[in-house]
Order: C-alpha cells, then structure tokens, then sequence
C-alpha cells in the first residue's frame, strides 16, 4: 500500500507572467516584504502582509475563485518560504521568481507608499 501526498513544494512564476495575471485580476499578488520595504516601493494593485505576521499566523486574502495567491518579495526567498508555509497550512500559494528585484528589471510598474515612483530597498 503506498501513500500519495500531493508535492508540497508550491510552483514558481516569472515576473512577467505574474503582473499579466494582476492585470487580469486572475491573482492576488501578496507582497511578504516588511513594511519598509513596501513603503519603498511595490507592485501597485499588490496586497501587503510582512512575512513576520504571516509567519505568525495572520490570515491571508483569499483570493477569488478563478483566482491564484501569488507571493512576492525582494528576491525570491522569502516569498518561495511563505508559499512552503501557506502549502503546509492547506492553502494553494506560488511565489514569483525574482521577486521585485527582477519585477523592477523587466521595468514593470512600481510605486511607493503615496503612489510616486518607487524603489526597491
């Protein structure tokens, strides 16, 4: 008898394949930055909750039905461990690769916490 579980480890997308999403409101984009880092500068439309209270157990957006959670940080790291985390927890989450860093090297969007150009700290 052998036991199948579903694979734990949460898919990867690209940059740009995650802003066409947002465009199309086909995900929910969750910045796990802190709160300085998303002040700095962020996807507009992207939702914000700091790793640290995610890690904590605060309760994630859901997204709608036809929807994906896609999470986004500085490079990659953070937002590939919350995706892990929210796996674990039941939830379907992927990260984006590259996080902002790689966001702001395809020039996709990106604005502060008063809607100015942002930067990515």
């Amino acid at each position: 008898m052998s036991i199948v579980r579903p694979d734990p480890s949460p898919g990867r997308l690209g940059v740009v394949e995650a802003h066409r999403m947002l465009q199309e409101a086909t995900a929910v984009l969750l910045d796990v930055r802190e709160t300085a880092e998303w002040q700095a500068g962020h996807a507009p439309g992207a939702q914000h909750l700091p790793m640290s209270q995610l890690a904590a157990g605060a309760q994630v957006p859901s997204p709608p039905a036809d929807s994906r959670l896609v999470l986004i940080c500085r490079s990659g790291k953070r937002s590939r461990t919350a995706a892990l985390l929210l796996r674990e927890r039941g939830t379907d989450a992927v990260d984006v690769a590259g996080g902002m860093e790689e966001w702001v090297r395809q020039s996709l969007p990106i604005q502060d916490a008063a809607g100015a150009a942002g930067t990515v700290i």
